[in-house]
């Protein structure tokens, strides 16, 4: 985004300007525009942050994290992931869970894009295929930060990766996502069942993950 900030027009006054909003950025370039003719030219900008909580979790590419359930089986109508990832390697799981009914869910590189894949099952297995996959980005292991959001109500999903957002609904007629166990993220720590799209472990960092509110990285750090 572009803005211009009018500035003192003496030597000692300071001008402040605060955002309406936060912002994100790799880097800031300031371009002065113009000067007061009867000065001399000088520039002095200082720069505010917010306050921003962050938790990172490091994986070597042999390594995943896991959330257990209190109980043995976990069935949602709603579900929220949010996380950022940086990675050099262009293939690995980030996270995955699946159950005994065949549903599943799994967030992979696959060759720098990232995509997502869910089957929230189907009561006429045997007629139809409930399986639903997306891809989004190019050139995400590229060692920069990656902001990743999955928001699935019933059949509905917006899969967000960092400013680009894909809207789509699932197949078949269930409305609900029956996972066993646990969830794993940064890779599928036992051998998967069949079809589950078992890839390469996840080798890179990922930040501020979240489950439906859940902070996994704050409740490993707190065992």
């Amino acid at each position: 985004s572009f803005q211009v900030f009018t500035g003192n027009s003496n030597a000692d006054s300071v001008v402040h300007h605060k955002l309406l909003h936060s912002m994100k950025a790799r880097f800031l370039r300031f371009i002065p525009l113009k000067w007061n003719v009867g000065g001399r030219i000088g520039l002095r900008v200082e720069v505010f942050g917010c306050s921003y909580k962050s938790d990172i979790a490091d994986f070597d590419g042999r390594s995943s994290l896991l959330y257990r359930f209190n109980q043995k089986l976990m069935s949602t109508f709603k579900d929220v992931v949010s996380l950022k990832f940086k990675s050099m390697q262009g293939d690995g799981v980030l996270f995955h869970g699946e159950g005994q009914r065949g549903d599943y869910i799994t967030l992979e590189l696959q060759k720098g894009k990232l995509s997502l894949h869910l089957n929230l099952g189907d009561s006429n297995l045997h007629f139809s295929n409930s399986h639903t996959s997306v891809t989004l980005g190019s050139l995400l292991d590229d060692q920069h930060w990656h902001s990743v959001l999955i928001e699935r109500f019933n059949k509905q999903v917006n899969f967000t990766v960092d400013k680009h957002t894909q809207h789509f609904r699932t197949k078949g007629d269930s409305d609900h996502l029956d996972i066993d166990y646990e969830l794993s993220f940064g890779g599928i720590p036992v051998p998967g069942k069949p079809g589950t799209f078992q890839r390469k472990n996840f080798h890179g960092c990922i930040e501020n993950l979240y489950y439906n509110g859940v902070n996994i990285i704050d409740l490993a750090k707190r065992r």
